[in-house]
């Protein structure tokens, strides 16, 4: 028979043994993730929620909608959406044909599916976007609502083979920028103006509140085409989006989302196609990218309001992605002030005399934040104009971006790269002499046509094993 003081023994030990095996665990678990990152990769997927819904049917033609291309069907969408979610949730189909409307706002548990032939175009008229709390380049505010969007919603579908097109273009929402290349000319209003997009920034730093951050109409600042706002297990599957306002498919302070076999095909100014900020757990693949900004951008907010919110960006899954146009194929910045770990990009094509760069992380000192741990391998590169590889901690766009806030970056590993035609150089990366970019790994990498191997400032430790450039191996650089 045992005593209490027998068992108080037999805990403790009991309590050692299992706390010794669990560390003993999670320091294999750690090994094998540092040994083999990709093998993280595998886990993240698996832990990834997929979306389901109820066998149930709600046709917008059943709520009023009209296929006629002119008819506004904006109270269609919305009790569709409501009868749907109203009865658990299901499908809420969008039938072949043109339908036009105001913004849709997605419920939980509703997969909006669109027809192979079905098209839903966006009015152009701004008035009809109502101000809500969003964000606009990394910086939260209360501005027109976002084409399509879910707040605080789980288990949202976009789904089917249809086209979403915001019809924006050199006559509306584009000139918006500012550029005459996009059809604003001298005189005409713009988010430049003084009361725009530099008030929003320095009302951020200046800690406003965002429900006192009052924009919308008569400022200028473009809305997002598709926004999951604080949403989780979201699906965006199949889909083209063309002619887009602003940024594209944009999950924000979201987890668990799926970007598959979706196309954009859209040359407008910041088209970004796809912009995670401040989320976690996302897998984008067997996507098509055709964009007039970056293809893929992974964000967590600018400046003071990135530290204000401070959520990093992680998890973040690319696989068998087709790049074409676009300032960067999978892009970290430039507003990555929370920081962005744990990107894996594979078995994706890159190519156009348009892409700029294959990989490329932008930042700057009023960012701050530390980006890392970033895997790249199975890369075809066709063309890209400027380089492979683009890293820079003095990202300039609006004119100086000195501030006091150093970034971190560090632990970029590429390998198995293919390059046929690599513009200006292998990599270009500038960091500061106080933090200087850390551990940029090229392994079985082969890059041809390229007019210089490197441009390099303040970079620490460079490993090029089995690499070639213009047909020379090249050697390791340790400082």
């Amino acid at each position: 028979m045992f005593t209490s003081k027998s068992l108080t023994l037999r805990s403790i030990a009991i309590f050692f043994a299992v706390s010794m095996l669990i560390l003993s665990c999670g320091k294999q678990v750690s090994n094998v993730s540092e040994s083999d990152p990709w093998k993280k990769m595998d886990l993240i997927i698996k832990s990834i929620p997929k979306t389901h819904f109820l066998n149930k049917t709600y046709n917008i033609n059943d709520y009023g909608a009209v296929a006629d291309g002119k008819t506004s069907n904006t109270q269609a969408f919305a009790k569709a959406i409501k009868a749907c979610t109203a009865n658990g949730g299901g499908k809420v189909i969008v039938p072949n044909g043109k339908y036009l409307t105001g913004p849709i706002y997605l419920e939980s548990n509703v997969n909006l599916h669109l027809e192979d032939k079905a098209e839903i175009l966006f009015t152009i008229n701004s008035k009809e976007y109502p101000l809500i709390h969003t964000s606009f380049e990394g910086t939260e505010l209360m501005n027109h609502s976002p084409l399509i969007s879910a707040r605080n919603k789980t288990n949202v579908a976009i789904t089917g083979k249809g086209t979403l097109n915001g019809q924006a273009n050199n006559t509306n929402w584009w000139p918006w920028c500012g550029s005459k290349g996009y059809g604003w000319e001298k005189g005409q209003p713009s988010q430049h103006d003084p009361l725009n997009r530099d008030n929003l920034v320095e009302m951020a730093e200046k800690g406003v509140p965002v429900e006192e951050r009052i924009f919308g109409e008569g400022h200028y600042l473009r809305p997002n085409f598709i926004e999951f706002f604080e949403c989780n297990t979201i699906l965006v599957k199949d889909i083209t989006v063309i002619n887009a306002p602003f940024w594209i498919l944009h999950p924000l302070k979201s987890n668990n989302v799926i970007v598959d076999g979706v196309t954009v095909n859209s040359h407008g100014p910041n088209n970004d196609g796809c912009d995670p900020e401040y989320s976690q757990n996302v897998i984008i693949r067997n996507c098509t990218f055709n964009t007039g900004d970056d293809c893929i951008a992974i964000k967590s907010g600018r400046d003071g309001d990135g530290r204000r919110v401070g959520i990093p960006s992680k998890n973040i899954i690319v696989q068998n992605c087709k790049m074409i146009d676009g300032h960067g194929g999978v892009v970290m910045g430039s507003e990555i002030t929370a920081g962005v770990n744990n990107v894996f990009v594979e078995n994706c094509v890159m190519d156009s005399p348009n892409l700029d760069r294959a990989i490329r992380i932008k930042t700057n000192s009023k960012r701050g934040g530390t980006t890392e741990d970033i895997y790249v391998r199975n890369l075809e590169v066709g063309t890209v104009k400027e380089c492979v590889l683009r890293v820079t901690m003095f990202y300039d766009l609006y004119g100086s971006q000195v501030g006091k806030y150093i970034p971190t970056i560090r632990n970029i590993n590429m390998e198995n790269i293919k390059v046929k035609n690599g513009g200006k150089f292998g990599i270009l990366a500038d960091g500061y002499k106080e933090s200087p970019i850390e551990n940029i790994t090229f392994k079985d990498v082969e890059i041809i046509k390229v007019d210089s191997v490197y441009s390099l400032k303040n970079v620490k430790n460079i490993n090029f094993i089995n690499t070639y450039i213009n047909g020379k191996k090249i050697e390791s650089i340790k400082n």
